[in-house]
């Protein structure tokens, strides 16, 4: 028996999407979690065509691991000498760590500028180029997929923080735990899109909803905290999710199988709902071993008792 197969076909972007700043964008925007996927980050969307100078930026995004700008511009065409400059001045304009150039082609000369960037700046700023695929197989619904052609040389980057920062012992410490962290929650538990842990005492992570997150992170007086943290930039509409959540605490603690600790943070915007136990960075690597197994038993249990309650919507 001759097997059959289906031929694959490249469906044009523009098929789909008519208009790239009426149509593409607004898709984007609220698709972030899929471009998230595939740079390994997650993005929270901040706002769209945000104001730098005289002109927009298409989409102005979060990366919920570093607490970061991220700048993204896209095209449904050929990236070109424009919008190469107008990344530039996005990044400038809001100090962004991470660059996204979304195109339907990443051109030689503009993956060779973006490569480059990426060699000369310091280990906090990544550039990507990532491009638009759509396929479609026979009759099928077309399939979309972004495509990485550029990314951060991450063992450079890392040659940098090695050779300028100081405390880069203690960072190390971090970075290696953090990213044992985020490996498994992403490949055991498709929890979170992160790839690249940082140097950093604590690490965020999507919940789907914007401005409210969970967290680990290694607080003061050598203890380790697993949380959901409600913050945006509305002191008061944070605290009106708080105080829903806190008429049913009750309720919440039960599923949760546990006390947990409330925190309505007074003097700052957000609020915070956390679970505490001891733990240091410094510990041995059975102890940061069990207390990484701790953390992520929490982070999933924050996920099933928070994720779906309609007071945080």
């Amino acid at each position: 028996m001759n097997p059959e197969f289906e031929n694959i076909e490249k469906v044009d972007p523009r098929s789909i999407w008519s208009h790239e700043a009426h149509d593409f964008t607004p898709w984007l925007a609220e698709n972030l979690d899929r471009l998230g996927q595939a740079v390994g980050i997650d993005l929270e969307l901040v706002t769209r065509e945000a104001e730098v100078g005289g002109f927009s930026l298409d989409i102005l995004a979060k990366d919920l691991g570093r607490n970061s700008h991220v700048i993204i511009e896209n095209q449904l065409n050929s990236t070109d000498h424009d919008h190469l400059g107008k990344l530039i001045t996005y990044a400038s304009g809001y100090d962004a760590d991470v660059i996204l150039w979304v195109a339907t082609v990443i051109r030689e000369e503009h993956r060779q500028a973006l490569d480059w960037l990426n060699q000369r700046t310091d280990s906090k700023t990544d550039f990507f180029g990532v491009t638009i695929e759509i396929i479609r197989i026979g009759d099928s619904k077309p399939a979309l997929q972004f495509k990485v052609a550029v990314s951060p040389n991450e063992w450079r980057k890392n040659r940098k923080v090695e050779s300028n920062s100081q405390g880069s012992e203690r960072s190390e410490l971090y970075r290696s735990y953090f990213q044992e962290l985020i490996d498994e929650l992403r490949e055991k538990h498709k929890f979170t899109s992160a790839r690249k842990a940082q140097p950093q005492n604590w690490y965020s992570f999507s919940s789907g909803r914007k401005s409210f997150t969970y967290g680990h992170s290694f607080a003061a007086k050598g203890r380790a905290r697993a949380e959901i943290y409600i913050g945006n930039d509305e002191a008061e509409d944070n605290m009106h999710r708080f105080d829903k959540l806190s008429e049913v605490k009750e309720e919440i603690e039960s599923l949760f199988e546990e006390k947990l600790t409330w925190e309505p943070m007074d003097g700052k915007k957000a609020c915070r709902i956390a679970t505490y136990r001891e733990g240091s960075i410094e510990s041995s690597s059975e102890e940061l071993q069990e207390l990484r197994e701790w953390a992520i038993q929490k982070l999933l249990r924050f996920k099933l008792v928070f994720g779906n309650r309609s007071e945080l919507a």
